[in-house]
């Protein structure tokens, strides 16, 4: 039986959790993270994944998919919660909260947990720092039907409010793995896998590159891109032409490029 209470101040111990969910620290203390929106918990639970506890606003605007929404969480044991929307707002860290938020256990990101033939293409990003391009490549990852994003090295938070709110629900289709390199390219090796890096060292035209499944595909950081050594170790290094003044493509950007142009080969 579902859980129900009705929160009325700011003090209250829940709000202090729920607002320490936007913290790395808490989050990881806590395995849980917080997700807002109607459109992106309805996205979680079409993929099978509910909140642990669902947050409303009092007063909120009924909706039948939010109904579903709170059905399914009551029926699976959750909690739920009522307050009001400026508490909500404190909790959310935005002056215009939607009217619902969730908190969900944080998923297994061990590389070992990946199975490499789940899919054709994989998203590899490394040192990413922006919670909005790490959000981006979930949603590229999910619109080229790829396996998940994998995050090497010290990369933003992909469960931080931020993170999640940018991927438009895609951090629940996608896998997530978090490893080192030396982590990830032991495991790389020890399967099949091609790895092929967005780079200036001696690439082909992505246009024209032989791309073969399982592809991993890596960006590196916004600014100073893949360190030599990972760029070295690849089985491919690809550049994408560029006609104007500009030297690079954001780094999300060019791996939503890549990963259309690998597929349409590998499809092909």
């Amino acid at each position: 039986m579902a859980l129900r209470r009705t929160i009325t101040g700011f003090s209250n111990p829940l709000v202090k959790f729920l607002r320490s969910l936007r913290d790395k620290k808490h989050r990881r203390r806590e395995g849980k993270f917080l997700a807002e929106g109607l459109r992106l918990l309805t996205d979680a639970r079409a993929c099978g994944v509910l909140p642990e506890m669902l947050v409303m606003a009092t007063g909120r605007d009924p909706h039948p998919l939010l109904d579903a929404l709170e059905a399914a969480v009551a029926a699976a044991g959750g909690e739920i919660v009522e307050m009001d929307v400026d508490i909500l707002a404190k909790v959310t860290g935005k002056d215009n909260p939607q009217a619902v938020a969730g908190v969900f256990a944080e998923f297994d990101t061990r590389i070992a947990s990946l199975d490499r033939h789940a899919a054709p293409i994989w998203l590899v990003a490394q040192a990413l720092r922006d919670p909005g391009n790490l959000g981006t490549m979930l949603r590229t990852g999910d619109a080229v039907g790829a396996g998940g994003l994998i995050l090497i090295d010290d990369c933003a938070d992909p469960f931080s409010v931020e993170a999640v709110r940018a991927s438009m629900g895609a951090v629940f289709t996608q896998k997530l793995a978090c490893a080192r390199w030396d982590e990830f390219i032991g495991w790389l090796r020890a399967g099949e896998g091609q790895l092929v890096a967005a780079s200036l060292r001696d690439p082909t035209d992505y246009r024209i590159a032989a791309y073969a499944a399982p592809c991993f595909l890596m960006v590196g950081n916004e600014s100073q891109g893949l360190p030599a050594a990972y760029e070295e170790a690849c089985d491919l290094r690809v550049t994408i032409p560029m006609r104007g003044r500009a030297d690079s493509l954001n780094a999300a950007v060019a791996g939503a490029v890549l990963a259309y142009e690998a597929l349409a080969r590998l499809e092909g």
